[in-house]
């Protein structure tokens, strides 16, 4: 049985991070387990398993700010959500892990493109 890993170290700096926390909080501050390398504005998408407790922020998508090299927070409203814990260890029957995507930024943040390589 394979378990899905996010890449620590990917090419693309925007990447996958695996997530080690989320408050219950008016936002939501979000703790990863790498430096995530976001940028203020960056819209985001929430992944957490079931079996993480914190089931209703699956899915949802919101802006981002920073506020540390390993934690943002993100106008996501989550003081009624259920507390986000990590079972220890892993069921064998999980087969993904809690993880925050990048989907989009604000085109003022966007730099990359500007540059001919």
């Amino acid at each position: 049985m394979s378990r899905f890993y996010v890449n620590p170290n990917p090419s693309f700096k925007r990447a996958a991070k695996l997530i080690s926390d989320i408050t219950n909080a008016n936002e939501a501050q979000i703790t990863t387990t790498t430096d995530h390398e976001y940028s203020d504005g960056d819209i985001v998408r929430i992944i957490v398993p079931n079996i993480y407790g914190m089931k209703r922020i699956n899915n949802l998508s919101g802006k981002i700010k920073v506020t540390g090299a390993q934690t943002f927070t993100i106008d996501i409203n989550t003081t009624t959500f259920n507390t986000f814990s990590i079972p220890a260890p892993l069921p064998w029957y999980v087969n993904a892990t809690a993880q925050v995507l990048p989907v989009g930024e604000i085109t003022a943040n966007l730099g990359a493109a500007t540059e001919n390589i």
